[in-house]
């Protein structure tokens, strides 16, 4: 799905994400998803200066992919930021959240995608 790069964004990708996952019956990935899926979303818009993003939600083998792609080629960092900033935990956040994470140089820009493992029964 193309987004804007617009903050009220994050809210629409938050609900997609949790609808289809509960499609999926796997709702139980939800709070981590909508996290995983709002810091992509944010770090893309604010990092990214472009005017739209592409969110991704897939669901391959035993893992749900979540992936934001935008025109940049610069690629997210874990950076250890001051505690009174404002901003620079995301990706510590999608660390610690992520079964996996990673970013993709495309031809067009880059693609930063996380993994959620699906617990088998």
């Amino acid at each position: 799905m193309h987004l804007p790069a617009h903050p009220a964004s994050c809210s629409l990708a938050r609900e997609l994400t949790l609808d289809l996952l509960q499609s999926w019956g796997l709702a139980a990935l939800g709070e981590a998803a909508v996290q995983l899926v709002a810091e992509l979303t944010a770090n893309s818009i604010m990092h990214s200066g472009c005017s739209t993003l592409r969110l991704r939600v897939t669901r391959r083998g035993g893992a749900v992919r979540i992936e934001v792609r935008d025109p940049s080629h610069a690629l997210p960092l874990l950076i250890q930021g001051d505690p009174d900033d404002d901003h620079g935990r995301g990706m510590h956040l999608v660390d610690a959240l992520a079964d996996r994470w990673g970013a993709d140089l495309l031809p067009y820009g880059k693609g930063v995608w996380c993994d959620l493992h699906i617990a088998r029964g």
